[in-house]
């Protein structure tokens, strides 16, 4: 099953670069999201369990060097932010629904890293593909604000990502 995950991931990235079609959605109907909340290896599982998420791939996103290693990011330095894209069947699972996971596996509290994980390349930030991903961030952004369920004020960005897969750079 993973094997052919990440096949599929595979076949959806070069079909991407080849046609430069953006990352929010693609002519196989699946969508992209991409969320930075600390460790990359610990944001996956949440997602992997949910039906209608075909992959989820581990990155980094959002910073000035190109193609910098593991070991570039994790001592901080080049802006990135450890990110995880994940690809997705929207007719099984919304953007709405995965913005619910990502906001209850993170601390948007914290603008210096997530639990035991600190610096910049740890912050949360929402990369959005298109303006629909951007309004339903910033609403539910503005839902939790509202509800008040942390001690601080949420200092999660809502940025845009880029608009092709080689700006997310697997790790």
């Amino acid at each position: 099953m993973k094997a052919r995950r990440l096949y599929t991931l595979f076949c959806l990235f070069a079909a991407t670069l080849i046609s430069g079609s953006t990352l929010a959605g693609n002519e196989d109907g699946h969508a992209r999201a991409t969320f930075a909340g600390g460790c990359f290896w610990c944001m996956e599982p949440p997602f992997d369990a949910l039906d209608g998420v075909i992959a989820t791939t581990s990155g980094y996103i959002g910073g000035h060097k190109p193609d910098p290693g593991y070991k570039e990011v994790s001592r901080g330095g080049t802006g990135h932010a450890e990110a995880i894209q994940i690809v997705f069947d929207p007719e099984k699972i919304g953007y709405a629904d995965l913005l619910d996971v990502y906001w209850r596996n993170i601390d948007p509290t914290n603008p210096r890293g997530q639990f035991c994980d600190f610096g910049n390349q740890y912050r949360s930030e929402i990369f959005y593909h298109d303006d629909e991903q951007q309004r339903l961030a910033e609403q539910s952004r503005d839902a939790l604000e509202e509800l008040k369920p942390f001690d601080g004020d949420i200092v999660t960005a809502i940025t845009a990502a880029s608009t092709r897969t080689q700006d997310m750079v697997p790790s």
